[in-house]
């Protein structure tokens, strides 16, 4: 059963304005499904390999071109990078819209090359997992992030609806949100992520990067995820494994590379110090997090030493998903003060700061929201709008004179 997509409407205006868009994100969040809905009806639709030279297009990139006019649709594209060049040589002489469509799952492979061969001629687009409008099939409506950037205070004022939901908000977090796992069977969810898992290992991680020691690049990934929602240290990282802070990092690139985890920077008033202080790291997955934890069951997760940072990873992971939808998208950073205020997300969109903290709590107060008092005394010259503390409460409540709970599953 195919799911409609928020990004669906935004890549028919890209297909329609650029002649070149490449669309990327993680293995099975629905790359080839959303293609295949929208335009592969009436476009070609090409599968590339890593082994097999599909009808030798990276030994004649020409011929097969010439053999497949556009419109046409190269899925998994990093498997024939020579194709690249010879896609820029026909753009130059051809700028129509919508002739060719790129999909791949690795930022190296993909987005160094054609972000390089295809400057000026192509656009990009990433595509996360489900979000949760995708998930409860919601009828496409405007994510709410977009409509609180816009017009925080009539948002606010407004009475607002929530997502409809099949399963428990822990079971959510336990399946995590790739597609596929919306519709299997319970007991072969672990099957499946670590089906997922091993794949990822023994087949993207290899490509991508010389790791000889898969087992251990496993382990690796176990405590980044056990380490989700937390300040990065590379030192840390190393230590916990017998590794160089070097290695930690080159193989903390490999995970960002293959869209398994995105760090958001640490925000300064200073902006020689916005990048000096510590990105704040996510696993892309909470399902990846139950996998590589042991947690066998959606109860388990409730109860978990983790509970609080998978719900954290979730919502700021919803966040991005949502706020792809806009053109352009926000700027998200986290920010910690020297004496341990902080607030989890804050989200810079036309001049205006938007700071949100995320909190594991059914019933948030006032105190859940120093943090985001602590930044505004920090920072009194910077427009900030109302901030939120994002909960699974059931609905809008104003904690204090300018900052409000909202259910982390609004419509």
């Amino acid at each position: 059963m195919y799911i409609r997509r928020i990004l669906t409407e935004k890549l028919y205006k890209l297909v329609e304005s650029f002649p070149a868009v490449v669309i990327s994100g993680a293995r099975q969040v629905g790359k080839s499904t959303l293609l295949q809905n929208t335009l592969g009806m009436d476009t070609e639709i090409v599968v590339f390999d890593p082994v097999i030279d599909i009808q030798n297009a990276r030994q004649d990139p020409e011929l097969f071109l010439n053999n497949h006019p556009p419109p046409l649709i190269l899925d998994e594209i990093q498997y024939a990078p020579e194709l690249v060049a010879s896609i820029k040589r026909r753009i130059d002489l051809n700028r129509t819209p919508g002739q060719y469509i790129l999909t791949g799952s690795q930022q190296w492979g993909v987005m160094k090359s054609m972000s390089e061969s295809l400057a000026g001629r192509a656009v990009f687009l990433d595509l996360y997992s489900f979000c949760l409008a995708e998930i409860s099939q919601r009828d496409f409506i405007v994510p709410w992030i977009a409509r609180w950037l816009d017009s925080p205070e009539p948002f606010l004022a407004m009475s607002q609806s929530r997502l409809t939901h099949k399963i428990t908000l822990y079971e959510q977090l336990w399946r995590g949100f790739l597609p596929e796992a919306q519709f299997l069977a319970a007991e072969v969810i672990p099957d499946f992520l670590s089906a997922y898992q091993r794949t990822y290992i023994e087949r993207d991680v290899r490509l991508l990067a010389e790791v000889s020691d898969s087992q251990l690049f496993g382990r690796f990934l176990q405590l980044v995820s056990g380490l989700t929602a937390q300040e990065i240290n590379f030192s840390q990282l190393g230590r916990e494994l017998g590794l160089t802070p070097q290695t930690a990092q080159r193989w903390l690139d490999i995970l960002k590379a293959t869209f398994q985890w995105f760090a958001i920077p640490a925000y300064s008033g200073n902006l020689t110090k916005r990048v000096s202080g510590k990105s704040k790291g996510y696993i892309a997955d909470t399902g990846l997090t139950c996998l590589t934890q042991a947690i066998s069951t959606p109860k388990a997760v409730g109860g978990h030493p983790l509970w609080g940072a998978m719900f954290e990873t979730a919502v700021a992971t919803e966040l991005k998903k949502q706020a792809a939808f806009l053109s352009p998208m926000p700027v998200f950073y986290h920010w910690r003060a020297y004496s341990g205020a902080e607030v989890d997300i804050l989200l810079e969109y036309n001049g205006v700061f938007h700071p949100i903290e995320i909190k594991a709590k059914t019933n948030p107060s006032r105190r859940d929201t120093m943090g985001i008092s602590a930044f505004r005394k920090q920072y009194p010259q910077l427009n900030i709008s109302p901030g939120l503390v994002v909960a699974p409460c059931s609905g809008i409540v104003q904690l204090s004179e300018l900052d409000y709970a909202v259910p982390w599953d609004l419509s």
